[in-house]
């Protein structure tokens, strides 16, 4: 009789989102199973209904974690910005580089359908995300490079831009290597903080 494989393993959960991550990858969001996914994972079919409820949960904690990464990469970038106005243009660089070394995070994040009620992390990890933009913000206002007032119409300028970029870049539509992406980047943001100051 062959044994079963067991449910239980030293980081499940995370084995688990790597498993569905590496799989979107290749057949992306919509096309893959939670069955796929324990095969992949090599662990029973039923193991991931002790972490996820099903798929769109699943989907849920991969978005929550690319907004996790995404934070993470533009305080990364932001950290070597000598003013408040060069952390802006680093947030940016920061959210492309992001969305280069991990595409099938930005499809989970943004192609498929909000997870905000299944999986309550995944909505505030999305807001930490943006709030980390709103601040860049409001510190280049502080310092006079942009208008006073609300933040919020600059922040979707800026968000709007790079987004727009790094899907561009992911799905081969640009005339550019990764490095001259990066590059590119850089002269969007000032194009835009130029375009948005007083």
């Amino acid at each position: 009789m062959a044994a079963k494989r067991p449910y239980h393993r030293a980081n499940l959960k995370q084995t688990l989102l790597d498993s569905a991550v590496a799989l979107i990858a290749e057949v992306g969001p919509q096309a893959f199973t939670l069955r796929e996914v324990a095969r992949r994972a090599a662990v029973s079919h039923n193991a991931p209904y002790r972490h996820f409820r099903d798929k769109r949960d699943l989907l849920g904690a991969v978005a929550a974690q690319g907004f996790d990464r995404l934070t993470e990469s533009m305080h990364k970038a932001m950290a070597d910005g000598s003013s408040a106005s060069d952390r802006l243009r680093l947030a940016g660089l920061g959210y492309v580089e992001f969305a280069l070394a991990s595409p099938q995070h930005i499809l989970v994040m943004f192609d498929t359908p909000s997870s905000d009620d299944a999986r309550p992390e995944y909505a505030e990890a999305a807001k930490r995300a943006f709030q980390t933009l709103l601040d860049a913000i409001t510190a280049v206002q502080a310092g006079g490079g942009l208008p006073p007032g609300d933040p919020l119409p600059f922040a979707i300028a800026s968000w709007a831009g790079v987004h727009g970029l790094a899907k561009l870049a992911i799905s081969g539509r640009l005339p550019f290597d990764a490095t001259q992406t990066l590059h590119f980047t850089n002269y969007l943001t000032r194009v835009l903080t130029r375009g948005m100051s007083p």
